[in-house]
């Protein structure tokens, strides 16, 4: 039995895991055991504070296998990225440059340093055992934190970006990075992975050039880096797309991964997502149905869980004892359910970015 919750100091020692774990090491998840308990607290804070609208505050979840009694992943939302600092990408654009004398035109790809994204909610920071991967568990982990927002919309922006991992050559190097980033601060990829996740992403500003990077200057490795996920995000970005999110002209200012951003509103979960009273019977009489997020309206005693889409007749969700029980809510008490399946990917740039 799996559920979703709110991440609290006990689970420690499964944070430091998972950031341990994750793959490739995240920047916003850092395996270093004070930025983790820092983030537990900042967390904790956020829940309990009344919010009108979105701020510095970052929500972390965590996702519990109950028959094992084990913490098996992590996700967070951060209500708005660059709320303390701006928060960096590269944004992709294109010059001309022509010359009517020499009857010369070229169209240039470059990469310009900005701070757009900033005003976003970012969904960031998601590990997972990786026992889990490919099954339910990541889904629930990844789209739980929707469920969240679905509920709580004057906490966070009205636009949703998530910003995964960049493509790694086979000896964990970042051919975008060792193209650009390195010629300034003289670091590897992972050193300054680590540093920018034990500090903050401030000092790009402060060394990296402020005019545009023109590709045709980057080593053919970088540039088939830009935009090009992780391999081992691959799935993830997928789902992401099918939810509604698309790509954006955005690009992780380190390793060139994709940034994809989502109208909240437009986003499937939150066009499916609908309150249902709850009604409790015997898992054995439970009619088969397709599996469903079933949230609580609990702010800092928030649980999701996955459950069978299974409805009355008069449109009463039937719940198990053992989900009504992880929930928190007695028969007759609201529920937000939406489907677990997406429908088929559809991948697109934002077309406000063309």
């Amino acid at each position: 039995m799996l559920v979703v919750r709110p991440a609290r100091a006990a689970d420690l020692p499964d944070l430091e895991r998972l950031a341990g774990s994750a793959t490739p090491r995240l920047t916003n998840l850092p395996a270093h055991r004070d930025r983790l308990e820092e983030r537990i607290t900042r967390s904790q804070r956020a829940f309990s504070r009344d919010i009108d609208f979105p701020g510095d505050e970052h929500y972390t979840f965590v996702i519990e296998d109950r028959e094992r009694n084990e913490v098996v992943g992590t996700a967070t939302i951060r209500a708005q990225a660059g709320a303390n600092e701006a928060y960096y990408t590269y944004r992709q654009e294109t010059l001309i440059h022509a010359s009517q004398q020499l009857n010369v035109r070229r169209e240039v790809q470059t990469l310009s340093l900005s701070h757009e994204v900033s005003e976003a909610t970012l969904l960031c920071a998601l590990s997972l055992d990786s026992r889990y991967k490919a099954t339910s568990a990541e889904s629930l982990l990844r789209r739980a934190r929707l469920m969240f927002i679905a509920q709580y919309p004057e906490r966070f922006s009205a636009l949703l970006a998530v910003a995964f991992p960049g493509y790694l050559d086979g000896e964990s190097e970042s051919p975008f990075w060792n193209s650009v980033g390195r010629h300034f601060f003289v670091r590897s990829f992972q050193e300054i992975n680590h540093l920018a996740g034990v500090r903050s992403k401030s000092f790009i500003a402060e060394v990296m050039p402020q005019f545009p990077l023109y590709l045709p200057l980057l080593t053919p490795q970088a540039r088939a880096a830009i935009g090009r996920e992780h391999p081992d995000h691959e799935r993830a970005l997928e789902e992401m797309l099918a939810e509604g999110f698309v790509r954006s002209r955005h690009v992780d200012i380190f390793d060139g991964g994709p940034v994809v951003k989502g109208e909240r509103d437009r986003l499937e979960t939150f066009q499916q997502a609908a309150w249902h009273p709850v009604r409790v019977r015997p898992e054995a009489s439970l009619p088969d149905a397709e599996p469903a997020m079933v949230a609580n309206q609990k702010l800092g005693d928030f649980r999701c869980v996955v459950a069978r889409y299974a409805l009355s007749p008069t449109g009463q969700l039937m719940l198990s004892q053992d989900h009504a029980d992880i929930l928190g809510v007695e028969e007759g008490r609201a529920v937000l359910a939406a489907p677990l399946t997406l429908p088929d990917v559809e991948d697109a740039l934002d077309e406000g970015e063309l």
